[in-house]
């Protein structure tokens, strides 16, 4: 285990029991190096929505913990927010809370001379993604050739 992944696993294990206590839940935590900084990052989500009161809740509590239990030796930034619209889909259950719904996958490299993929998310798991695309075709797609899929939003 990377020490992102240690970081951000302990994050979630001091999280759980104040996302519980809210009925909040977490969508994903992300510890990463932007530019000369670094980010821990967690995302939150519930029925109805993230509002700011409620980022700003979780991030007070979190801060504090986080200071408790100081097992980051690096300077960081954190950040509390929702997911949003276009949120990213990396774990199962971001999947399979996703299925029907409209998706965007990007590639690695190009598939059939194209790196972007409309579709509804028709399966999953875990060598494989499918998205049904226009016209009613599958498309089935290595799971190791996709940089990102993120749910698709129409204002």
């Amino acid at each position: 285990m990377t020490k992102h992944e240690e970081y951000e696993r302990r994050t979630e294990a001091l999280l759980e029991p104040l996302l519980k206590a809210n009925n909040f839940e977490l969508y994903d935590i992300e510890y990463v190096k932007e530019g000369s900084n670094w980010f821990l990052r967690a995302y939150i989500d519930k029925e109805g929505g993230i509002a700011v009161d409620d980022c700003e809740l979780v991030s007070r509590a979190l801060s504090d913990l986080l200071d408790k239990h100081d097992y980051i030796p690096d300077s960081y930034i954190l950040e509390v927010s929702s997911p949003g619209l276009g949120r990213q889909l990396k774990r199962d259950k971001h999947f399979e809370k996703s299925l029907g719904e409209e998706v965007e996958v990007k590639l690695y490299k190009a598939l059939n001379k194209k790196k972007e993929f409309v579709g509804l998310l028709a399966a999953f798991d875990q060598e494989t993604v499918t998205i049904e695309l226009e016209g009613g075709s599958t498309m089935v797609i290595p799971r190791a050739d996709i940089a990102t899929v993120r749910l698709t939003f129409d204002f």
